[in-house]
C-alpha cells in the first residue's frame, strides 16, 4: 500500500507537531524511515539520504551551527528523502530558525517539528510508521483474497498462466519468473513492455546481493519491482513482482508472492525450458561442448548455421517484421533472444544447395533492419558452417564491437571482414612491439615531409577514402563536404608522399590497418 507523509502525520507519535515547510509535498510516497545522529554532512547524506525516507532527528550534533543544518537539509532534499522529522529534544533550533525552513521551504521539503508537549520518542514514531507501510488498512487483504480468487478458479482457467494473468490484471501488477539463467520463462504483462525487461537487467545486476528474499526492491523507471527467489520441481527460479502503481507494502507483495508459490504446486505448473536461448548463450559464452549438446535436444541435425548477429536498438515490431517476411521468403529460422534495446541471435537453415543465395538474403536482411533508424548497428559474421564456427563469431563480435564503430563510423551493419581487421588492430594495439611500429611508421612519411596541420588534412582525407568511401573520390568528396577536385589534388599529393600508388593491391592491405590502428588510438585517449 502507498503511504504518504500526509498519512504519517494522522498517526498518534505526530500529534501534535507542526509542518514547518514543504506542505506542498505531504503527499510524498514513504518506504522506510531512519534516524540522523551524526555531526557532519557527509555522513548525514550517506546514512540517511536515501529515496522516500522519513528522516527523524534532533540536530543534537549539529546544535546551533544553523549553516551545517541548512546544507543538511539540502543534500537530504537532492537525495528525494520524503520529510524530515526535528524532535522537541532540539531546544533552540526549531520552527523559528529561518534559514533552515526556508532551505526546506524553497525546496519543497516537508520540515515538521514535533511539538514540546508531544512526548513521542523515535521509537513510537518508528513502530507506528513501519506499521502504517508494512500493515496498511485493508487493500493487502483485498489484494491476497482477489488474487487467491482468480489463482484457484480451475473451473474458468485451463492453464496457471492464465490464472495468473487475469489476478495481475484486477490488481494492477505485473509477474516475470526467470530461470537462475536470467531467462524469462513465464512473462504476465499489464503494463509497457520496457518495465519487465528493465527488471530482469536490474536483477541481473542486483544477483548475488545479500537480500535474496522477496524484500528485494528494485526501482525500474521509478515503479517499485520487488524480487526473489522460489523453488519450482527442484529448479531455483527468480520471480518478479512489479507493483504498477505503487499500492502495495512490501509486506503485500512477500504475500502475494507466496500465494503465487503456493498456486503454482497446486497447478503442478512447470515452466517450459527455452532450450533455444540456452543454446545461444552458451555460443555467447564460448562453451561449445554445451553448445553442440543443445543442438542435438532441439533435434537440429538436418540444420545448418548461416549468420550470428548482435543488433543494437533493434527490439522493436518493424524489426519482428522484417525478420518475419525473411523467415517465410527464405525458409530460414532466427532465433534470437532479446535483452533491452540489444537482440544476440542466429540464422539457420535446412541444408540446402542454394547457400550463396542464402547468404545474400541474410545480408539483405540486416540491411533492411538497418534502414529503420539511424541509431540501429547490427554486427554479424555470415558465412559460417558449424557450431564452432557460430562461438566463434560471437567471440568476435564481443571483442570488436565497441571499437568497430569508431573505425568506421559512417557504417551500421558490420561484417565478419571490418570486425576481423579491427580485432587484428585491437590485438596490435595490445601487443604493441616492433609490429605495431611497422604499422605506425608508414603514416610517418607525413610528419616528417609535410608536418602541422596539412599532414593532419591530408591523412584525414587518407582516412576518409580508405576507410569510409571505399576508394572513391566522389564519396570522399561528399563525406568531408569539399570539391571534388580537392580530393583529387589531396589524393595526387598522399601519393607523392607516401611514393606508392595508394589503390595498389600491394599497398591497400597495410595501410588499411595502419589508418585503422590510428583511429582506434584516437578512440582510446
Amino acid at each position: 500500500m502507498k503511504i504518504t507523509v500526509r498519512d504519517c502525520l494522522e498517526l498518534d507519535a505526530f500529534r501534535p507537531s507542526i509542518v514547518a515547510a514543504g506542505k506542498r509535498n505531504l503527499d510524498n510516497s514513504v518506504r522506510s524511515i531512519s534516524v540522523m545522529d551524526t555531526g557532519d554532512l557527509k555522513s548525514a547524506v550517506e546514512q540517511n539520504g536515501i529515496k522516500e525516507q522519513i528522516v527523524l532527528t534532533s540536530f543534537a550534533a549539529m546544535k546551533e551551527d544553523y549553516d551545517l543544518q541548512a546544507k543538511v537539509v539540502r543534500e537530504l532534499a537532492m537525495c528525494g528523502i520524503s520529510a524530515l522529522v526535528v524532535f522537541n529534544s532540539m531546544r533552540g533550533t526549531n520552527v523559528k530558525d529561518a534559514k533552515t525552513v526556508e532551505i526546506a521551504e524553497a525546496i519543497g521539503l516537508p520540515l515538521i517539528v514535533i511539538s514540546e508537549k508531544n512526548k513521542a520518542k523515535y521509537s513510537d514514531v518508528i513502530e507506528q510508521v513501519m506499521d502504517k507501510i508494512l500493515v496498511g488498512d485493508d487493500h493487502r487483504n483485498y489484494l491476497i483474497n482477489n488474487t487467491i480468487y482468480h489463482l484457484l478458479d480451475f473451473d474458468k482457467h485451463k492453464t496457471f498462466p492464465a490464472a495468473l494473468k487475469e489476478a495481475a490484471v484486477s490488481n494492477e501488477f505485473q509477474a516475470v519468473l526467470v530461470s537462475k539463467d536470467f531467462n524469462p520463462v513465464l512473462v504476465v504483462e499489464t503494463r509497457h513492455k520496457v518495465t519487465v525487461l528493465d527488471a530482469v537487467r536490474n536483477l541481473q545486476k542486483r544477483h548475488g546481493d545479500d537480500d535474496r528474499g522477496i524484500y528485494g526492491i528494485l526501482d525500474v523507471e521509478g515503479i517499485a519491482a520487488y524480487w526473489g527467489s522460489i523453488n519450482i520441481g527442484g529448479e531455483e527460479y527468480f520471480l518478479l513482482l512489479v507493483d504498477n502503481e505503487e499500492k502495495y507494502s512490501a509486506v503485500d507483495i512477500t504475500k502475494l508472492a507466496e500465494i503465487i508459490e503456493l498456486a503454482i504446486g497446486m497447478w503442478k505448473y512447470n515452466p517450459v525450458r527455452d532450450v533455444k536461448a540456452e543454446f545461444i548463450k552458451a555460443l555467447m559464452r564460448g562453451n561449445k561442448n554445451l553448445a553442440y549438446t543443445l543442438w542435438d535436444e532441439m533435434q537440429l541435425k538436418d540444420y545448418s548455421i548461416l549468420s550470428v548477429f548482435y543488433g543494437k536498438g533493434t527490439n522493436n515490431s518493424t524489426s519482428r517484421e522484417i525478420i518475419e517476411s525473411f523467415e517465410g521468403d527464405t525458409g530460414c529460422e532466427v532465433l534470437s533472444i532479446i535483452e533491452g534495446e540489444e537482440t544476440f541471435g542466429l540464422i539457420i537453415e535446412e541444408r540446402k544447395k542454394q547457400e550463396d543465395e542464402r547468404k545474400t538474403a541474410c545480408l539483405t536482411l540486416f540491411d533492411g533492419m538497418k534502414e529503420i533508424s539511424k541509431d540501429i548497428r547490427i554486427f554479424h559474421c555470415t558465412g559460417i558452417d558449424s557450431i564452432g564456427s557460430a562461438s566463434d563469431g560471437f567471440s568476435l563480435i564481443n571483442e570488436t564491437w565497441t571499437f568497430v564503430e569508431s573505425v568506421f563510423p559512417y557504417k551500421r551493419v558490420f561484417s565478419k571482414y571490418e570486425l576481423t581487421l579491427v580485432s587484428t588492430c585491437i590485438n596490435l594495439q595490445l601487443q604493441g612491439g616492433h609490429i605495431k611500429k611497422n604499422y605506425s611508421e608508414l603514416l610517418e612519411p607525413f610528419n616528417r615531409e609535410v608536418g602541422g596541420n596539412k599532414a593532419k588534412q591530408l591523412l584525414n582525407t587518407l582516412e576518409t577514402f580508405v576507410l569510409d568511401a571505399g576508394m572513391n573520390s566522389n564519396k570522399t568528396s561528399n563525406i568531408m563536404g569539399i570539391h571534388a577536385n580537392t580530393v583529387q589534388y589531396r589524393l595526387k599529393r598522399i601519393n607523392e608522399i607516401l611514393g606508392v600508388d595508394i589503390t595498389a593491391n600491394r599497398v591497400i592491405p597495410a595501410l588499411t590497418i595502419a589508418l585503422a590502428l590510428r583511429r582506434i588510438e584516437r578512440a582510446i585517449d
